[in-house]
């Protein structure tokens, strides 16, 4: 494994993070058993890959992406799926949490072999 793949196990955490983030209103407190399921698989193997790009990606910047762009994922998730639009200041927030990241891997000081 080197630095590309660790970058594609991130963005596969992110997805599957997404995947789990997404389903659980619908598990009505975990009493729903497929949605319920759903949240459960998909978060152990989001787990999972975070672990393997922690390998080659230092941890702050791997949950920071992960955090970050889940967060701004799941808000456009909730637009599409629940209907709940942000105001302005939450799209605002959201933006300066994109900038973050962006930040977070252009300042970073991963050694690239």
């Amino acid at each position: 494994m080197n630095l590309t793949h660790a970058y594609i196990f991130l963005v596969l955490a992110i997805m599957f993070e997404l995947v789990s983030t997404s389903f659980l209103k619908d598990t009505y407190g975990f009493t729903k058993l497929y949605p319920s399921f759903i949240v459960i698989t998909a978060l152990c193997v989001c787990l999972y890959l975070m672990s393997h790009a922690m390998k080659f990606i230092p941890v702050g910047i791997v949950y920071a992406s992960w955090a970050g762009l889940g967060i701004v994922g799941i808000t456009i998730i909730a637009v599409i799926k629940y209907k709940q639009i942000p105001n302005i200041p939450t799209i605002i927030g959201l933006s300066f949490i994109v900038v973050g990241v962006i930040i977070v891997h252009l300042m970073n000081d991963i050694k690239v072999d």
